[in-house]
């Protein structure tokens, strides 16, 4: 992340720079009739494919030290003493985006993310629902980790100031890995709650193949909620020199503990949760009417959640969680007035890494349309009838976009298609790999790459970016990492969505 994935207002348009086109890098699907009749018999996307490589992305984002089944291997070890300026081990987990820096509120978020893509669509991931696990189990392992402690949790590693310094891979890195932590003095309900969430949908990931870890996942989770409820306050708070503007929490940390309430409740079924929920929703914000679901604003995702357990387990005391989620999805009709989409049709909330609001959001459409397929119901908005078919084809519409089907013709997942992204903002994809030249590579001396229009040498495929301007226009250069930066949370839910696409054109 080079300046900041907050949210950012200021919308900057840039001049359109077209990119040479290359072989193309998808194999060629084999489509067979469709198991599910909604979709047209031929997909103009290889969705599986797309999907193999939106997984193997995390692999390329490692922190640690890599396994003998490493895929993406330009990649070597890096941060191995980290967690030592506290004496402790905080060695693994993910690098957010483009730098070398471990944060864990995104970390957490990307964790329950990827979590609930392979509860909701798991079962239809055939072979890559061994890929998808393990790349849960590599953030669970670290959040467990980060959470070793009662009443601490580790939310950081690296000095964000420093670290954007310097130009250079991770395997090079020489910044300062200060940690911070939360404890009863500093408090951060939003980051405690996450990572309880986080740790709470992993488990039920592990549920029936490794029921052991998921019973230490669970626990963890239900003493790191227990913290984040007791002691009340945003991390943004007591941190803030070192989390802002990188991952400030903007939206305060009451959606985080109405969803990590919502995931306990999924997870361990304990009606102390329900009951919670119930007693705090409104205090919580559960109400609000905000249409943003993201790293940092839980509350979508939250009513989309609770919906499910009122929609399909018939708890009636949600039943409000059912007109909340309908609102949030009237606001992504096209042609309403809430909703933003560019000419080309692409839903745009920020300038600063859209593509994380498409992703997530498709998710969202795809998973709501589920339970309300299983319920036998549909979505009012202002008189007129949305059935789950719509949301299903508004999604697709999304991810078709996102894939290629866009006035530049232009795939934003890297290794898809004929044309993607050549200059990410991405230090170990743009330095040359240790393979091909072993000497470090100084701090200032990356700036060179960082700075030239030379394609990245190291493909890290899957990696999706933060997308095109609300005109549709991509310039592809390194430096912009607004449009041009990927980051965990951008994929995680698109691995779920993929997931549903892949299977409902017989290609899985």
């Amino acid at each position: 992340m080079a300046l900041s994935h907050h949210f950012t207002f200021g919308l900057i348009l840039l001049s359109l720079f077209s990119t040479s086109l290359l072989p193309c890098h998808a194999f060629p699907a084999h489509y067979n009739n469709p198991t599910h009749y909604r979709h047209p018999r031929f997909a103009s996307h290889n969705y599986r494919d797309a999907l193999t490589k939106s997984i193997l992305f995390f692999e390329g984002q490692r922190s640690g030290k890599l396994p003998s089944n490493q895929r993406i291997t330009w990649r070597r070890d890096s941060g191995l003493s980290d967690g030592s300026a506290m004496h402790v081990d905080l060695v693994g987990g993910y690098y957010d985006a483009g730098d070398n820096m471990k944060f864990g509120f995104p970390m957490a978020f990307t964790t329950t993310m990827l979590s609930w893509s392979v509860i909701e669509f798991g079962g239809l991931m055939k072979g890559e629902l061994q890929n998808a696990r393990e790349a849960v189990r590599w953030a669970t392992d670290y959040l467990l980790k980060a959470t070793a402690y009662p009443d601490i949790i580790f939310v950081q590693v690296g000095d964000a100031k420093k670290d954007h310094a310097c130009w250079e891979r991770p395997e090079d890195m020489d910044t300062p890995r200060n940690v911070y932590k939360i404890d009863k003095n500093t408090p951060g309900s939003d980051v405690a709650a996450e990572t309880a969430a986080a740790l709470a949908a992993a488990s039920l990931v592990f549920r029936r193949t490794d029921p052991s870890y998921s019973k230490v996942l669970v626990r963890r989770a239900i003493r790191v909620f227990e913290f984040a409820d007791k002691h009340r306050g945003s991390y943004s708070n007591g941190l803030k020199s070192f989390v802002c503007p990188f991952y400030c929490s903007f939206s305060g940390y009451q959606d985080e503990l109405l969803w990590g309430a919502a995931w306990l409740h999924k997870a361990t079924k304990n009606p102390m949760y329900l009951n919670y929920i119930q007693v705090n929703g409104q205090t919580l914000g559960a109400a609000d009417y905000d249409n943003v679901f993201g790293w940092d604003n839980k509350h979508a995702g939250a009513r989309i959640l609770l919906s499910k357990a009122f929609l399909v387990q018939k708890v009636q005391s949600l039943h409000d969680y059912k007109g909340r989620a309908d609102n949030f999805i009237c606001s992504l009709i096209p042609g309403t007035s809430s909703s933003h989409y560019t000419p080309g049709g692409l839903l745009f909330k920020m300038s600063d890494a859209n593509m994380q609001y498409v992703t997530s959001t498709s998710f969202l459409l795809l998973t709501y349309a589920k339970y309300l397929t299983t319920a036998h119901k549909v979505v009012i908005c202002g008189g007129t009838t949305i059935t789950p078919k719509r949301l299903r084809t508004i999604a697709k519409k999304q991810v078709d976009y996102l894939l290629g089907d866009n006035p530049l013709k232009m795939s934003y997942m890297v290794g898809y298609g004929p044309r993607y992204p050549q200059r990410i903002h991405h230090r170990g994809s743009s330095l040359r790999s240790i393979a091909s030249h072993p000497a470090k590579i100084q701090c200032s001396s990356g700036f060179s790459v960082m700075n030239s229009q030379s394609p990245n040498p190291n493909i890290l495929v899957g990696a999706v970016v933060g997308g095109p301007d609300q005109n549709d226009r991509f310039p592809d250069e390194r430096s912009d990492y607004e449009q041009s930066e990927p980051a965990t949370y951008i994929n995680a839910p698109l691995v779920g969505a993929l997931a549903y696409l892949a299977h409902s054109f017989g290609q899985l």
